[in-house]
């Protein structure tokens, strides 16, 4: 499961909806062949690559990336179309690709907005900026997700907002890159749907990650409590499984004899996961 982490219902942040309580409670479980064999419900975001990156990554055509990937579900596995970028994928390949992910009702992710350089590049080219480029192209949907947004404008978030995409913060890795604080309250004030990921193998730890997301949100708006511990583990499990369109997943237990939790209130126990434990006390 590439960017996301684990989920199923939708959930945002205090003030714009009524949220479910977060599904972590007990029991791992996996939603197809490949993914079960680890205990995980998994979908594959399968990487398009038209220019740049690694060489051996890249496809030559779009009906090249299509080969693959229907190929990958010919096996039963679970995927997703993932462009990879507006640098990565001419805005040919984004309009077929946005054709596709339609026809076949697959989720779509997309990098976007991560890096100034990037805007810069692509409002060169296409004197649009990159969210508004795939709005442009049809990529943007209720099955997409657009990763990072990190520099996304105030126009952009709208396009995101009105088409009912989500955007799935990678904080540690934006943290990692330097590239910038995610606009957690304007995404919120929107009611986008926020899911996190990795997006590197620097640190594999969604907890840290909701930390980092809430702590972003503590500096930029200088008070605490801007999204409840109740929100951010909708966000990092309800919201990453719609956004990669499972329907089903398996509820994540909690080691509660575990040093981190040991003593801590029933009430507490969610508070206290998000902001003091890592994620050795999730199985």
């Amino acid at each position: 499961m590439l960017k996301g982490y684990g989920g199923g219902r939708a959930a945002h942040a205090s003030g714009v909806r009524e949220r479910p309580q977060p599904r972590v409670s007990a029991g791992p479980a996996g939603s197809n062949r490949g993914w079960r064999l680890l205990g995980l419900a998994g979908v594959l975001l399968y990487a398009a690559y038209g220019r740049g990156g690694i060489e051996r990554f890249r496809q030559e055509s779009v009906a090249e990336y299509l080969r693959q990937l229907e190929s990958l579900r010919e096996r039963d596995i679970l995927v997703g179309v993932a462009p990879h970028s507006v640098r990565a994928c001419p805005r040919a390949w984004l309009e077929d690709l946005a054709r596709y992910a339609e026809r076949e009702s697959l989720p779509l992710h997309v990098h976007a907005d991560e890096q100034p350089r990037e805007i810069e590049e692509c409002v060169a080219e296409y004197g649009l900026r990159p969210v508004e480029l795939l709005a442009d192209c049809g990529c943007l949907g209720p099955r997409t997700t657009v990763v990072h947004a990190t520099h996304a404008d105030a126009h952009e978030l709208d396009l995101i907002a009105e088409a009912g995409a989500r955007v799935c913060l990678c904080l540690t890795t934006e943290a990692n890159l330097g590239d910038g604080f995610a606009p957690v309250e304007q995404l919120c004030e929107r009611g986008i749907g926020i899911c996190i990921g990795s997006d590197s193998n620097v640190r594999i730890d969604p907890l840290e990650e909701l930390r980092e997301l809430e702590g972003i949100a503590r500096r930029r708006t200088g008070r605490r409590n801007v999204v409840s511990p109740d929100s951010l583990l909708c966000f990092g499990a309800d919201e990453g499984a719609a956004s990669l369109g499972l329907e089903g997943w398996g509820e994540i237990e909690i080691d509660l004899e575990h040093p981190s939790l040991l003593g801590v209130d029933p009430a507490d126990v969610f508070p206290a996961l998000v902001f003091g434990c890592s994620a050795d006390v999730l199985a």
